[in-house]
């Protein structure tokens, strides 16, 4: 298990939260390997609000690639150690919308008919999103954060469509010192990324990502925040090739600002 050190909690009088929990993180591969400040900002958060933390090293992949793939038995072997490791877990909180889709969502679907079904199911009741276990599991909003800028916020897919996390994001931005959330007009949209789509779509992929980046460009914000990470490598990305100077950031990052 990483251990960081972190301040004394800071909450304010206002906010109420749950006592205090055994949370397990779930950082997915590529927020392990490219984006490892989101997973640092998650866990200084959740220990100042008084959480005991466990990250476990051994997992990475939820198996959601071969799965959208459609090599369900290929996934099915890579979810079965995620599901082990995570079966006696008090609660699961996952840094990313895509991935918490996949263990809350699609974990039950994999697992139908087999002998790990009801494993499955117990699983997906126990895992938030990041951004839904602080509002709606302990009813946190403001957490002193400071972020003086103009942000907007890109909804990714699969927080939005398969796990209905449009307005805790939102919630927690409303509450941070010196931050304008300027919504943009395709906050909704695709970026494009999907994973294995921008590998097997790359023009598609491309033009959606181009739409994303102008409408984003056309709010005047500084950032674009969202809670899913391969989304904002994708704009990022495509950004860069653009010359913008726009940037992009994680919404566990912004929250950690004091």
């Amino acid at each position: 298990m990483l251990t960081f050190p972190t301040p004394p909690p800071i909450l304010p009088p206002h906010e109420t939260a749950a006592q205090g929990m055994k949370v397990t993180l779930f950082i997915p591969c590529f927020v392990d390997l490219m984006f490892p400040r989101v997973g640092i900002s998650m866990l200084q958060i959740l220990e100042r609000l008084g959480h005991t933390i466990d990250c476990p090293e051994q997992l990475a992949c939820c198996g959601q690639p071969a799965f959208n793939a459609g090599y369900w038995d290929e996934a099915r072997s890579v979810a079965l150690r995620v599901l082990e490791r995570l079966q006696n877990s008090e609660v699961v909180v996952v840094a990313s919308g895509s991935c918490g889709a996949m263990l809350k969502v699609f974990y039950p679907e994999l697992f139908a008919g087999t002998p790990d079904a009801a494993a499955a199911a117990a699983l997906a009741i126990k895992c938030f999103e990041f951004s839904d276990f602080l509002v709606t599991k302990l009813g946190v909003t403001d957490l002193g954060a400071r972020f003086p800028a103009k942000v907007t916020f890109h909804d990714g897919c699969h927080g939005l469509r398969e796990l209905g996390n449009k307005k805790p994001p939102r919630q927690l931005l409303s509450k941070v010192r010196g931050l304008e959330l300027i919504e943009m007009q395709d906050a909704e949209v695709c970026c494009g990324f999907g994973g294995t789509f921008a590998a097997k779509f790359p023009m598609i992929s491309t033009a959606m990502g181009d739409v994303k980046c102008a409408s984003a460009s056309e709010t005047g914000a500084e950032y674009i925040v969202s809670n899913d990470s391969s989304c904002l490598m994708q704009i990022q990305g495509l950004l860069d090739r653009q010359g913008s100077k726009l940037k992009t950031i994680h919404l566990a990052e912004v929250l950690a600002q004091s």
